[in-house]
């Protein structure tokens, strides 16, 4: 969990300070905590979970794995959910963890589903649809993907439209991870 919560740290650009002062908790706590050298109580677990936006599922580390798989592989049955789902966005982490400089997504977006929200992050993200039909618009510009199509968003204001009868299936790839 540690390696995790550095890399969503990172990510967001923020300091041991930052995440210390909103947890009302000490530097050493946090630092602790990101080198698991303390496991925070579920509260805790709560209080960062949401502070990142992240469920409190994602915290909890790796599902159990095969020790010579640790780090290496993840089965189709052991992956960690992300995102909260409320947009009709599921979401799977595919990567082992959040410790690379990017992190690949499972996605999958509802149909009739969208963000609801224009997005910008500071991030450049891949994306290949496997299945369904998916509206994506990336600075004003409107694009219909079907199966087999892929895209790319560099720190660009963004969002997903799923407007048709069949969720669509994507793998996402974002560096640096945001989750």
């Amino acid at each position: 969990m540690g390696a995790d919560l550095r890399a969503l740290r990172k990510a967001r650009g923020l300091t041991l300070q930052d995440i210390a002062d909103r947890l009302g908790r000490s530097v050493g706590w946090v630092s602790q905590i990101e080198r698991d050298l303390s496991e925070p109580s579920i509260t805790d677990l709560r209080r960062i979970a949401k502070l990142f936006d992240v469920p409190v599922s994602l915290l909890f580390g790796t599902p159990q794995t095969v020790a010579e798989e640790a780090g290496y592989v993840v089965r189709a049955g052991a992956r960690r959910p992300i995102g909260s789902g409320a947009s009709g966005l599921i979401e799977e982490l595919l990567s082992p963890d959040l410790s690379d400089d990017f992190e690949v997504v499972h996605s999958t977006f509802q149909p009739h589903s969208r963000i609801g929200e224009v997005v910008t992050r500071p991030t450049q993200e891949v994306g290949y649809l496997l299945s369904g039909k998916l509206d994506l618009i990336i600075s004003d510009r409107r694009f219909t993907l079907t199966p087999g199509d892929s895209f790319r968003i560099k720190a660009e204001p963004f969002e997903w439209i799923n407007p048709y009868d069949a969720p669509a299936v994507a793998i996402w790839v974002i560096a640096p991870p945001v989750y």
